[in-house]
């Protein structure tokens, strides 16, 4: 490997890996903090997620329309400033006697809606798209899928010790050491050189495909607003797991999913995009149908460890299908108008778990089931002929 792309590749690692380790500490503690330190209540938390959701999807559009006319690398250093930011935010509000305004606020730029998993964006997930084209960049002229593979199994590795971390910490020390550590690894972008596209703003060619993409991120949205947000809090409400306990749990079903991602080569390889998203997310949908049924702590933790493996391992695969599909140019505003689909249904999903979760708890985990079956229909209908498009153009180097 040439030395210029092993800087790069290692300048991006640091930026990625800071930022999963508090996200792992956020997705343990925020939970907590609402539910225990704040005594706000799962809709509470719910609606927070939502709100995240949208705003995430938002700013996600933003810095991928920015990453295509102003600049990769400029993009994603003011969209990395959001998360140490947030957090800094919510470490000093959970001491105000009427946290809450500042709360919505500090989820909103941190993105603490927690949907998706943490390799594939979950906290701080508007900076996803533009890492995601950056990925593609560095890679070029070698196919991304293994660059994915290893870049998100980092990135689970990374947010499971986030979340064992913060097993050691109380509730609001997990915010003041996730700014530090995110900061730091903003710090560490400066040296980055990136390619800079002269893309027309206004002009979007791949609208067909993009799409295609956009209505089954929908979907898959959909399903990772119903669940994946609710995954921990499930514990809390249903098993009375205490935090310490939980952390444990949390970093076992965290590097598990990293350890799945590192199969996303072989899995391209022998099953190709579609039957790989079929496979893998079909099985996981089926295991979490089970989960609100029998509640069985031994069985119900078998599944928190396998499904999120399962949910991810495709990830590297669906993003280098769409990149392979988008030219160049095209690719920030393709992964931020997929981002914007993904997280604006996820949103609306993540209210109404919300309150399902102090209802009928058993509502979502069927109605999971029943669009990520639907989903994976799409994914043959619309994908089960591969079509890729021509290179992108020129670029210049910032």
């Amino acid at each position: 490997m040439p030395a210029a792309k092993f800087k790069q590749l290692l300048t991006l690692g640091l930026f990625r890996t800071s930022r999963s380790l508090a996200a792992g500490m956020i997705m343990l503690g925020f939970p907590y903090l609402i539910l225990r330190h704040l005594h706000l209540g799962a809709l509470t938390l719910g609606l927070l997620y939502a709100t995240a959701g949208v705003a995430t999807a938002v700013l996600g559009l933003l810095f991928g329309y920015l990453a295509d006319s102003w600049g990769r690398k400029h993009s994603l250093v003011l969209v990395g400033a959001t998360l140490p930011l947030s957090t800094a935010l919510a470490w000093a509000s959970s001491g105000l006697a009427h946290p809450l305004p500042w709360l919505y606020l500090a989820s909103m730029l941190g993105g603490f809606s927690a949907t998706g998993s943490l390799m594939g964006g979950g906290v701080g997930g508007a900076a996803a798209p533009i890492q995601s084209a950056v990925i593609v960049d560095v890679a070029k002229p070698n196919n991304p899928t293994a660059y994915f593979s290893w870049f998100n199994f980092f990135s689970g590795v990374f947010a499971a010790v986030g979340a064992l971390l913060g097993r050691l910490l109380d509730v609001r020390q997990i915010f003041l050491a996730a700014t530090l550590i995110s900061l730091a690894g903003l710090i560490t972008l400066l040296p980055l050189r990136l390619p800079r596209y002269r893309a027309n703003p206004r002009r979007l060619q791949g609208r067909q495909v993009i799409g295609k993409f956009t209505l089954t991120g929908a979907l898959n949205g959909l399903t990772q607003g119903l669940i994946t947000p609710f995954l921990i809090p499930f514990f809390v409400l249903v098993f009375h797991i205490p935090k310490s306990h939980m952390a444990v749990y949390g970093f076992i079903s965290g590097s598990l999913g990293a350890l799945a991602l590192l199969a996303a080569p072989k899995l391209e390889a022998h099953f190709g995009f579609v039957k790989s998203i079929a496979l893998t997310r079909g099985l996981g949908a089926v295991l979490l149908l089970m989960l609100p049924f029998e509640h069985w702590l031994p069985l119900a933790l078998a599944i928190y460890f396998v499904t999120p493996g399962l949910r991810v391992m495709a990830i590297p695969v669906q993003q280098t299908a769409l990149s392979e599909r988008v030219e160049a140019h095209e690719l920030g505003r393709a992964l931020g108008l997929n981002q914007v689909a993904r997280l604006a249904a996820s949103s609306g999903a993540i209210a109404f778990t919300g309150a399902m979760f102090e209802t009928a708890l058993e509502v979502p985990f069927v109605v999971y089931f029943l669009i990520m079956s639907m989903n994976i229909y799409l994914y043959f209908r619309f994908f089960g002929e591969r079509k890729s498009i021509e290179a992108a153009p020129a670029a210049v180097n910032e």
